[in-house]
């Protein structure tokens, strides 16, 4: 009998070691910084599919300038789409005829592998080449730039010659080189052929590769047809039981992506079939396929693939209420005998949830285990989100070999994880964040005015090209010279100060919205208090974000209005934006502190421990243990900050141990000690990296305890129309900038001269941390249904020393300003801290894009728009 909402983990089935093959991304990564390495290696990415080295297919992405920080982070692989040299989808592939087509591209094709072989050599072997991406609708397809309009699926004479030709060319100048194939959209029966080709013509490829981008079901089903197509083709060759690696370089739709419920069907998918995926590219590139928010912002997705990078040891067997059943409750969990650890993921229904762990082992376990059950929520394609929420912590008796949890709502948009361990001798559990919270739909909310509109259905599982939106409607109306008024009618149990989230999107370049960027339209409750809200700009339409705020609210039934216009009427709303739904919470003040447990810590040679005793009386030890780490082994932590902003991080650390730690890779404490572990850091907004390094023989480290303390390192602001500006660097208004002006047209051709330079005192020598506060307009005009926003950089040089290149992530309008922290070095008494720009060369170091695709943007000349920067020590 099937019982809703019920998921069985049977941790006595072990179905194979754990491969995090679904943290892979498809033109995830712009370039060095965007996204930050913390991203990259915070989410465990294991491969990227990326464009060809100086392609003119869009801005950015460009392979060799990606696999440096990516081999840095995870030693993942970067997939080269060597078509990816041409620009439009399809390629333009040039040439006026079949023969002279190909001549060209094997010309291209060799001058890529060169470049290749030019990379450092520890560089190399994270390299694999994919010569051909869907041939059936490209090169070897009918189309106008294809070979000769004949498809390969019908005759794949052409096709075949020319991936023994190119196979041969890359082997002949690297003969160690991985090369992928066939790279097809989804896993056509001819498939079986290619592979029959490949064997008899001796260049079988070293991945397999297709794409699936219908529902996540399809994976399991394709990667078994697979599997029966080779062990047939390759039975009795000298490929006879050899299982290739699979690649499904592009998987999900716009519907699934960034929606941690969603998303874990595919990935519970993916992991179940033991193949590498990487999520598909449709819409802006270098945020990790609408995984990151910014440069160092995860969404609810992002925390989602950091539980799933968490995870270790070997896969176990789940059972959902419908297995195979796309968009139901489904998920996937692990068993760690050595950390003695149960972790699962799951999600995508509404209801009430039945987690059944069966066979928990005794040995590893015992009688009682501590749980901790935490909420994974849809924070919005562009919308940053906090770590995972805390439901509930616990301790939980082992009754007939089974723990069962029993969750009484979960949320069909949002994934959750489970974590068991022995239950120890942690008595000090965590505090969930909220006291109360709800959400309120705009297409049930009352509207008054003019301009009304209530929007969809928007996607859905019957139509996954657009983007999933809370109840699948939205709602219009708050725009320039309207009058309208969104009225919420919400009740809440106590009187408090509440955090209010508006989830919202305003098209970046829509008419309405050019002038003025961000909609802003007026907070009141109960028709008055009210407050103005600059509401999110997206890259298109119905890509939601949150605009955060607080309201004042007494216990019962309330108000709360969005308008456009002013209660004097002094002000309207300039724009036009669209509303989902908002977010009601009461904040929990015991949970001001993040709780960040070691024994859940990624461990390094550390190991956890369930039994601390001894001289730790009266110290609270918190969660189930805590973990022990050698001289040299160290206990990684991935951090939230919802600010750029000062923060007290004070490491519990129990007996005689010692310890350093660093943030973000900056050391902040070298001799951590019981009673003297405490640091006060300026962290970066959203995802910093922690990390806590045994110095002695063994230290025991319990917990990292985080607290914002925004004015604990007094900051100087210093704005930038007071700066020096030299060149064509000059102060432009902007109605959302600090001082309502910023500074423009920093940077322009090679051998400029227009800077900013800031002249900055310091109190003492030592590291700081610079807030730039920024923004990024600069847009190409896209060929397809990608948008091409460009990322900035600045070359910022301290004292007239060797700078430092900071790329600056597209912010969608010159007034909507964002915050990155850069640290630097600064002396005692005055220094300057320069900003320049110019157009950087190509790979060879000496040609420009500008050069070699005129009138084609893909690489910007400019710094972005400079605001202020923000000055503080780094840490004390």
């Amino acid at each position: 009998m099937i019982r809703e909402g019920q998921l069985v983990i049977d941790l006595a089935k072990d179905t194979g070691a754990f491969h995090g093959g679904a943290s892979g991304t498809l033109y995830g990564l712009y370039g060095p910084g965007v996204p930050t390495n913390n991203l990259i290696e915070g989410m465990k990415l294991r491969t990227v599919s990326t464009k060809a080295q100086d392609g003119p297919q869009h801005p950015g992405a460009d392979a060799l300038e990606v696999v440096k920080p990516l081999a840095d982070s995870t030693d993942g692989d970067v997939y080269v789409y060597m078509t990816d040299i041409h620009r439009g989808f399809p390629y333009q592939w040039p040439g006026s005829t079949p023969e002279e087509k190909l001549d060209l591209f094997k010309q291209k094709i060799a001058k890529q592998v060169d470049q290749v072989l030019q990379l450092d050599p520890k560089y190399r072997d994270n390299i694999v080449f994919v010569p051909f991406n869907e041939p059936e609708g490209n090169m070897f397809g009918t189309g106008e730039w294809s070979y000769n309009r004949v498809s390969w699926l019908t005759d794949p004479r052409h096709y075949f010659k020319a991936w023994d030709e190119v196979h041969a060319l890359i082997k002949g100048k690297m003969p160690g080189a991985r090369i992928a194939g066939p790279n097809t959209s989804v896993l056509y029966s001819q498939v079986k052929g290619y592979l029959q080709h490949t064997v008899e013509a001796r260049t079988v490829p070293e991945v397999m590769t297709w794409h699936e981008l219908s529902h996540p079901e399809q994976v399991r089903t394709s990667v078994k047809r697979y599997r029966e197509m080779e062990a047939e083709v390759f039975a009795g060759t000298p490929y006879a039981g050899k299982k290739l690696p699979i690649n499904i370089n592009e998987y999900a739709f716009n519907y699934h992506t960034s929606v941690p419920g969603q998303m874990i069907q595919w990935v519970s998918a993916i992991e179940e079939s033991k193949v590498d995926a990487d999520i598909a590219y449709w819409n802006i590139d270098g945020n990790l396929s609408d995984s990151a928010v910014q440069a160092n912002r995860g969404n609810g997705q992002w925390w989602l693939l950091n539980a799933y990078g968490q995870m270790s040891g070997h896969t176990v067997q789940v059972t959902p209420p419908y297995p195979g059943r796309n968009y139901s409750l489904q998920g996937l969990a692990t068993l760690d005998p050595a950390k003695k650890q149960a972790r699962t993921i799951f999600g995508g229904a509404n209801g009430a949830g039945h987690i059944r762990f069966e066979n928990v082992p005794a040995n590893l376990f015992g009688r009682k285990v501590h749980a901790w059950i935490k909420e994974i929520p849809w924070t919005g394609q562009l919308g940053d989100s906090p770590q995972p929420e805390l439901v509930a912590e616990r301790d939980v008796t082992v009754e007939n070999g089974a723990v069962v949890l029993d969750l009484p709502a979960l949320e069909e948009s949002s994934a959750y994880e489970i974590v068991l361990t022995p239950a120890g001798t942690g008595t000090a559990t965590a505090s969930a964040p909220h006291l109360w919270q709800r959400t309120y739909e705009a297409e049930d909310a009352n509207y008054t005015g003019g301009g009304y509109s209530r929007n969809g259905p928007e996607g859905s599982p019957s139509d996954v090209s657009k983007f999933y939106t809370s109840g699948r409607y939205d709602v219009g109306g708050l725009r320039t010279g309207s009058d309208g008024v969104l009225d919420f009618t919400v009740e809440v149990p106590q009187t408090g100060r509440y955090d209010l989230s508006v989830f919202a999107n305003s098209l970046n370049t829509y008419d309405l919205v050019r002038e003025q960027g961000p909609t802003n339209v007026f907070v009141r409750v109960d028709g008055g208090a009210e407050q103005e809200l600059h509401l999110p700009l997206g890259y298109k339409w119905v890509v939601w974000d949150h605009a955060d705020t607080t309201v004042e609210l007494t216990a019962g039934t309330h108000v709360i209005s969005l308008a456009a216009r002013g209660l004097d009427g002094s002000k309207v709303t300039k724009g036009d934006a669209i509303v989902d739904r908002i977010h009601l919470s009461l904040p929990n003040p015991a949970a001001a502190t993040s709780r960040y447990e070691a024994e859940l810590a990624e461990l390094r040679g550390a190991r956890a421990t369930y039994d601390v005793k001894g001289d730790v009386k009266g110290d609270g030890i918190s969660g189930s243990g805590a973990a022990a780490a050698s001289k040299g082994q160290s206990v990684t932590f991935w951090v939230y900050s919802a600010k750029d902003a000062a923060a007290v991080l004070d490491l519990k650390l129990l007996g005689p141990g010692k310890a350093t730690m660093t943030v973000n890779g900056l050391e902040v404490l070298d001799d951590a000690r019981r009673g003297d572990s405490t640091a006060t850091v300026s962290l970066s907004g959203g995802v910093n990296k922690v990390t806590v390094t045994g110095r002695a023989a063994t230290t025991i480290i319990d917990r990292l305890d985080v607290r914002p303390a925004p004015d604990a390192l007094p900051a100087t602001v210093y704005e930038a129309e007071s700066a020096q500006l030299a060149g064509t660097a000059a102060a432009k208004p902007l109605s959302l900038a600090s001082g309502r002006s910023a500074v423009t047209g920093i940077g322009g051709t090679p051998g400029n001269a227009n800077t900013l330079t800031f002249t900055v005192k310091a109190d003492a020598p030592g590291t700081y941390a610079m807030r730039v506060r920024y923004s990024n307009p600069e847009q190409s005009p896209a060929t397809h249904y990608n948008p091409d926003p460009l990322a900035r950089h600045a070359d910022i040089a301290v004292n007239g020393k060797a700078p430092q290149r900071v790329l600056f992530p597209h912010t969608f309008h010159e007034n909507n300003f964002w915050e990155l922290t850069v640290p630097v070095t600064l002396k005692k008494g005055n220094n300057t801290v320069r900003f320049s720009s110019q157009e950087l060369p190509n790979f060879d170091g000496t040609t420009y894009a500008s050069q070699t695709f005129p009138g084609v943007l893909l690489r910007s000349q400019y710094a972005p728009v400079i605001d202020q920067i923000t000055v503080a020590r780094y840490n004390r």
